[in-house]
């Protein structure tokens, strides 16, 4: 078993968090110009070729690769997550940065609440206290007593609601499949799903642009390698909190590079929500030790 390296695993995670801002700006910049299937598209053929790659300079090659227990739910889950790029990346350039983070950083609590019914694992009463801290957060962002509830404003959400069943799904193949199976079905389903879907409307690219785009694959490429890293070489438990700044290093890219705002309630309802999913986190750490028997 290897040696654990928290520190390091707290740096990786929040260069992870850091690559995946910057990916976000880009998709925005990118999205607001050309068609977002498009543009998802090519990053999925950079994505597919990276995990590919990979798995063929491992042990047992792409054969050890495409060994799944679980091939139709592998697929499901490459085509999910695709559906959240391209989801959120609306979301970016309709609602902005700062407006589609804040909503979509709740999806750690979708987790717990469907965590029960999906994979059968118990959530105790302050874990759904913090669903439930998390819910009014998320009715302080988006205020819809205001009367500027509007459809664009729900896409964030929806695209929480993708990644939480992305993640739920990752944890159900877990049981059967290793990681690296996980990372290469990821990869190359998706890449199916967006050219199947996305190849209708490819066009002309400006020069600058696919200097943007081919950055765009490589924090693509990038950031999953960080994340992996960090997960190596440290428990999940003591890095996942850190996943939260890509909620603050993505809301100063939109604060400085494209003039969003901060309104008053999306800072509270932010400050809400995170406050709610560390404490699920701290609670599901807890349940997990020897002597967590409290059922969180």
């Amino acid at each position: 078993m290897k040696a654990q390296d928290t520190r390091l695993g707290i740096a990786l995670m929040s260069a992870t968090m850091f690559v995946f801002a910057m990916q976000d700006g880009i998709s925005r910049h990118l999205g607001a110009h050309y068609s977002i299937l498009m543009v998802v598209m090519i990053r999925y053929w950079f994505f597919a070729a990276f995990v590919t790659a990979v798995a063929a300079r491992r042990a047992g090659g792409l054969a050890q690769a495409a060994a799944t227990r679980f091939p139709v739910l592998q697929i499901a889950r490459g085509v999910v997550l695709a559906l959240n790029i391209c989801v959120a990346t609306l979301g970016f350039v309709r609602l902005g940065l700062v407006d589609s983070l804040a909503v979509m950083v709740v999806y750690p609590l979708i987790i717990t609440a469907l965590s029960g019914p999906v994979l059968g694992e118990r959530v105790g009463w302050r874990r759904w206290a913090a669903v439930a801290a998390g819910l009014v957060g998320l009715m302080v962002i988006l205020d819809p007593t205001s009367g500027a509830l509007s459809l664009p404003a729900l896409l964030p959400l929806a695209a929480a609601g993708l990644m939480a069943a992305y993640a739920l799904m990752t944890r159900y193949v877990a049981r059967g499949d290793s990681a690296a199976v996980s990372f290469f079905w990821t990869g190359v389903s998706g890449a199916v799903a967006m050219t199947l879907a996305g190849v209708w409307f490819l066009g002309p690219m400006a020069p600058a642009d696919w200097g943007w785009m081919a950055l765009l694959c490589l924090t693509g490429s990038l950031g999953h390698w960080l994340l992996i890293r960090a997960y190596e070489v440290a428990e999940a438990s003591a890095i996942q909190p850190f996943t939260y700044l890509q909620l603050v290093f993505g809301s100063a890219l939109g604060l400085i590079v494209f003039g969003d705002s901060l309104r008053a309630n999306v800072a509270v309802g932010s400050a809400i929500v995170v406050g709610a999913g560390l404490f699920a986190l701290w609670r599901e750490h807890v349940t997990k030790r020897p002597e967590g028997r409290d059922g969180g």
